[in-house]
Order: structure tokens, then sequence, then C-alpha cells
């Protein structure tokens, strides 16, 4: 079992080549009894933007504030609160803020995605 609250849980820089005004935060996961699964808070600064890449391992996200775009496969789809997504293994996809505050979303992963 695990309680918690994100303002106490480390925030890290992605430091990714490609990736600008990104913090992590990985919320729950196998340290907390979540075995196999990671849930990880992402902060995007104002224009700020993770890199554009794929990986061998799916993810879900949902979006808690802010705006931004997610780009998936050649596409570009207007996020908001409240949106979600499932992006299969192996996409292309980056997520970028437009907006003039942060854009927070929930992105969940295996474990091994976690990195």
């Amino acid at each position: 079992m695990f309680v918690g609250h994100a303002k106490d849980i480390a925030q890290i820089k992605v430091q990714t080549a490609g990736a600008s005004g990104v913090i992590k935060q990985s919320l729950v996961g196998p340290e907390q009894g979540w075995e196999g699964w990671v849930m990880r808070l992402f902060t995007l600064g104002p224009n700020g933007y993770s890199p554009r890449h794929a990986h061998a391992w799916p993810h879900i996200n949902y979006i808690v504030s802010g705006q931004g775009t997610l780009f998936l496969e050649g596409q570009e789809y207007p996020f908001e609160k409240g949106s979600i997504a499932y992006i299969p293994a192996n996409a292309i996809h980056q997520f970028l803020n437009r907006g003039e505050e942060d854009f927070v979303f929930i992105c969940i992963v295996p474990k091994e995605g976690d990195k």
C-alpha cells in the first residue's frame, strides 16, 4: 500500500537530447508496490517539449492541466485538461506545450519504460 502526495515526490529535470523544460516525477511504481508498471507525472514549462521519439513499449496519458499538442505518427492533436491518449509501441510521438502555463500530464508505462 502507498499513500502520498505529488509535492513530496522528487522532481527530476529531463536531460534527454531533444527535450526542453521537462520535469518528471515517478509517482507510483514497483518501489510503492505496483509491480510491472510506473505512473509518472510530467510537467512541461512554457514552450517546453519532450523529444520526438519512439520506443518498444506502449503508454497511456491523461492531461491534468494546461494546453499542448501531441504529435503522433505524423499528426498533431490539440490537448487540454481531460484529454487522453493511448500511444502504441514503436509509434513516433512528442508532447509540446503550446500555452503560457505549465502543461502537466500523467504517463503510465511498463517498468522497462521508466528510464
